[in-house]
């Protein structure tokens, strides 16, 4: 079992596949070399977060197909945009097809705004690249998303497997 998993988050760990078990685990491989070794101090450590956030898509995406939210189509899909569908900016557009509102819907605005925040900070403003905007992450700010990516992975698997 993971480390950042052991004793808290044991149900979840349960859940996830073992590609997303994987994932997590080498993150946290890269994590324990960076806190040990300090041989070498990254200008961006983006790069530690993307286990951790390419986990938590795949968790997304197996959470809502066994609750309904998307069919098994949309699940295997390489068109499906799963940050579209939780974009909180797209509910009017997107109606019936909007996860976000589903999830606000049953499970109310705040795990669907959690769900969403979490998906914007830890994959869409890590990942993308703007020339007048080229955002780094600090260790700390890396440990933070990863610590609101598993945190937000336990509160969607506790009220949306309830």
């Amino acid at each position: 079992m993971s480390n950042l998993f052991k004793d808290t988050y044991t149900d979840l760990w349960e859940y996830l596949s073992s590609p997303q078990k994987d994932l997590i685990q080498q993150g946290e491989f890269l994590l324990k070399e960076i806190e040990q070794d300090k041989k070498f101090d990254f200008i961006d450590y983006s790069f530690v977060v993307f286990p951790f956030a390419k986990a938590y898509e795949g968790f997304l995406k197996k959470l809502f197909l066994d609750v309904g939210f998307i069919n098994d189509e949309e699940y295997i899909s390489p068109h499906f945009r799963l940050g579209k569908v939780l974009s909180p900016n797209l509910v009017r557009k997107l109606g019936d097809a909007s996860v976000y509102k589903k999830i606000a819907d049953i499970y109310g605005n705040i795990i669907a705004d959690r769900v969403w925040t979490t998906w914007k900070r830890g994959r869409n403003e890590v990942f993308h690249y703007f020339p007048h905007n080229i955002r780094s992450l600090s260790f700390e700010d890396a440990r933070e998303i990863i610590d609101a990516l598993i945190g937000t992975m336990n509160v969607a698997y506790d009220h949306l497997c309830d």
